[in-house]
């Protein structure tokens, strides 16, 4: 009796934490439907760079669904995602279901207040010095006025970001000065050292 009552408190406990993470925020992305579309400018297998290049896209509703699907649709969030290649192996880009737990999509691009009224949005993004070599894609998320993604849409072609090297040409051109001038001081140094010498051996 008492083993049977444990094993419903159990179920009860189960049950109740459930239905609390399902009102309290936990979206599943397979619960979404992909009723926005999104572009972005790179080509399959493009090779772009961070803090060098820039990227044009647009999105918004696919105009094939019918009208009001995008009722509850307040916000836009386009994000920049690894690609499942470059998921491999790295847990911390790992696609999870619960997107409160997602990593895929780390880099915001651009938000922006969603007006039905409006087929398409559009916008230009200098890729930023932070961003991995990796290959990725763009997702754009719709929200709803509580905060949640109520919908989504991303680009199919896959394009790779090259890492910015963290040098630029002026510091390269400071450097290269820099290293000629100690180059110089040295050999100036020992010539005149082994002139003082000379002196010093002619007096004596």
């Amino acid at each position: 009796m008492e083993s049977h009552l444990n094993s419903k408190t159990l179920f009860l406990v189960l049950f109740f934490l459930t239905f609390a993470q399902t009102c309290y925020g936990a979206v599943l992305f397979s619960s979404l439907p992909q009723t926005l579309l999104v572009s972005a400018s790179p080509k399959e297998g493009q090779v772009v760079k961070a803090g060098e290049d820039s990227i044009s896209m647009s999105w918004g509703l696919n105009q094939s669904y019918e009208r009001g699907v995008d009722e509850s649709y307040k916000t836009t969030k386009v994000k920049l995602c690894y690609a499942p290649e470059s998921q491999a192996d790295r847990g911390w880009r790992k696609t999870v279901d619960d997107l409160s737990k997602d990593k895929t999509c780390q880099f915001s691009i651009v938000e922006r207040p969603y007006y039905s009224s409006e087929k398409n949005q559009s916008f230009e993004w200098m890729i930023e010095t932070d961003v991995p070599t990796a290959l990725y894609f763009v997702r754009a998320y719709a929200y709803d006025s509580a905060g949640n993604e109520v919908a989504y849409g991303h680009t199919i072609a896959l394009f790779k970001v090259q890492a910015t090297s963290g040098r630029h040409l002026s510091l390269d051109i400071a450097a290269a000065c820099f290293s000629g001038f100690a180059l110089v001081s040295v050999f100036g140094f020992f010539f005149a050292e082994k002139r003082g010498r000379r002196l010093m051996a002619a007096n004596n």
